[in-house]
């Protein structure tokens, strides 16, 4: 029950932070072309998040289980998944499983563009 309760707070305190992050992005009008500046620097922000902590958590012996769990699962996985996806990719490339993060990357993108087309589609009928 502890470690649900950790990562629920995580999570918690996460997506808040993620939608005044990119509300205050999308806020400043960024010129050029237009893509999600917003989910963009928070994806980037969370990936470089949860490189540093688990870095430290890894190579310091920073962290205890239960904190990794609050940092790393709960606050990054609810301020973005990206990050997740992320370190995961780069555990198995760190492994050298060339061909795993290969396809673990090419299954993400496809089958994310994929759900989101066809929920896109899906709420068309609704």
């Amino acid at each position: 029950m502890k470690k649900l309760l950790l990562v629920g707070a995580g999570g918690f305190a996460g997506s808040i932070f993620r939608y005044l992050l990119s509300g205050w992005i999308y806020a400043l009008n960024v010129p050029g072309p237009n893509i999600p500046y917003g989910t963009l620097f928070v994806n980037v922000l969370g990936c470089l998040l949860i490189g540093l902590l688990s870095g430290l958590g890894e190579i310091r012996q920073l962290f205890s289980p239960e904190t990794r769990l609050f940092l790393l699962v709960g606050l990054l996985g609810g301020f973005t998944t990206f990050s997740t996806f992320t370190y995961e990719s780069f555990g198995l490339a760190r492994d050298g499983q060339m061909p795993e993060i290969f396809m673990n990357i090419f299954l993400h993108l496809f089958f994310g563009l994929c759900a989101v087309w066809a929920g896109y589609i899906l709420a068309r009928f609704l």
